[in-house]
This record gives C-alpha cells, structure tokens and sequence, in this order.
C-alpha cells in the first residue's frame, strides 16, 4: 500500500512499547496509518485487532 509511510502515520510513539516508531513497522487500522517499534508489536496490533473486528461482525 502506497500511503504506508512515514508522512502519513498519525503517530510517533508505539502504542505498545513507548519507543519510536519505525518506517518498516507501519499498517493501517480504520483508514489510518499507524506506526509500531518493530515488526512484532505491529503484527501483535493487527491479530489483536483482528481478533476485536471478528467478535464484533459475529455478534447479531
């Protein structure tokens, strides 16, 4: 995805560790791109809100 980059994360401080965000940890939650330390707490960032989204579509 083009817009993963620096310039657009919406963040400075990763939401897990409170280190810097690094250009190769970026993703994007809800149309935003968001910035983690590393590569691990962004992939634990995605499967946990992954896990949020899936119990949420699967109430009725």
């Amino acid at each position: 995805m083009s817009d993963l980059n620096m310039e657009n994360c919406i963040n400075d401080i990763c939401p897990w560790s409170g280190d810097p965000v690094a250009a190769d940890s970026l993703t994007t939650y809800k149309g935003h791109v968001v910035g983690f330390c590393n590569t691990g707490c962004r992939d634990r960032f995605d499967k946990a809100t992954s896990a949020f989204e899936s119990a949420i579509n699967g109430k009725s």
